[in-house]
């Protein structure tokens, strides 16, 4: 079933897949994931290959080499089934397909193994995966606007996340936060982000991880007159994160989206109708209306006397 839903989604967003493969990331990272294939099936070298195959064809795969490529089968679809974007099921692919190759290669020659690792330490140095640039309702916080930011008015509720560029959850994540800004932005409902990784004061003042091993990244966390009410993913009494799944259902359901949304119109319906009563013309009551002919009259007289 979860290799069906992978397949699917793969189908669906095809169109996108293509715009993925054209940039240097994913056609470094498809490279180095079917280098093995390419070698043991490429004609004039798989023929000095070794082989532990009975007919001695060594342009085939043996059946050690079919029992590792399945167990990468299996371990994709179990981490897959938590993956809830194109970017997560395609990444983990990749980085599966290349511990693959890296162990089939050291397993073949222990020359061609050390090649290929050095070529993904180089891989992983010079190349990073490309961010979203897809539009977004987000302002973007520093360590010194966002607490100004998040008390300048009570009763607007800002859901912020906290994120580090260097994080595959935090960039495979960037797109679905994108678009719950697109559909619930408002004036009373809005959304930041905030980079720990860059500003180390963040983390201490609002309690995110930034380590390596860490599953605070990305921590979504509900604020409204500077106050955190809520967070995601919870943090145990032992100070380690709870497993949470980011999803844009989960995410609509814990922080309750909808009935947010719904509260935050209101309140951006009032502040516009407020500011359209302040910037009419102040109407004279009727006392004074009947009033001013009686003043006239009485300078009309003055200046006669004159």
């Amino acid at each position: 079933m979860a290799l069906l839903t992978t397949f699917f989604a793969f189908l669906y967003h095809l169109p996108r897949v293509y715009k993925w493969l054209l940039k240097p990331y994913y056609v470094a990272s498809l490279i180095l994931s079917v280098a093995f294939l390419v070698v043991r099936k490429t004609p004039g070298i798989c023929e000095h290959l070794a082989s532990q195959r009975e007919d001695g064809n060594s342009c085939d795969f043996d059946w050690r080499e079919v029992e590792i490529l399945m167990f990468l089968s299996a371990i994709v679809m179990m981490k897959n089934r938590r993956a809830i974007t194109v970017e997560q099921h395609v990444g983990n692919i990749f980085l599966f397909s290349k511990v693959a190759n890296a162990i089939l290669f050291f397993r073949l020659d222990i020359r061609m193994g050390l090649l290929y690792l050095t070529m993904c330490i180089v891989f992983l140095m010079t190349c990073k995966p490309p961010l979203y640039m897809g539009p977004e309702y987000i302002k973007y916080f520093s360590d010194k606007t966002i607490e100004e930011e998040l008390e300048r008015d009570s009763r607007v509720t800002w859901i912020v996340e906290f994120f580090a560029n260097w994080s595959p959850e935090c960039q495979s994540f960037a797109s679905v936060y994108a678009d719950l800004s697109l559909k619930y932005n408002c004036a009373g409902l809005k959304f930041g982000k905030v980079d720990v990784g860059r500003y180390g004061e963040v983390t201490n003042k609002y309690k995110v991880s930034t380590s390596p091993l860490t599953k605070q990244l990305p921590t979504l966390a509900l604020f409204q007159g500077g106050k955190e009410l809520m967070r995601r993913p919870q943090i145990d009494k032992k100070g380690r994160a709870v497993s949470w799944t980011f999803s844009e259902e989960n995410i609509i359901r814990e922080f309750n989206l909808n009935e947010l949304y719904q509260k935050s119109k209101k309140l951006s319906k009032n502040k516009g109708e407020k500011l359209a009563e302040d910037q009419l013309p102040t109407v004279p009551e009727k006392d004074e209306v009947e009033a001013e002919p009686e003043v006239q009259e009485e300078e009309s007289e003055s200046k006669k006397d004159k």
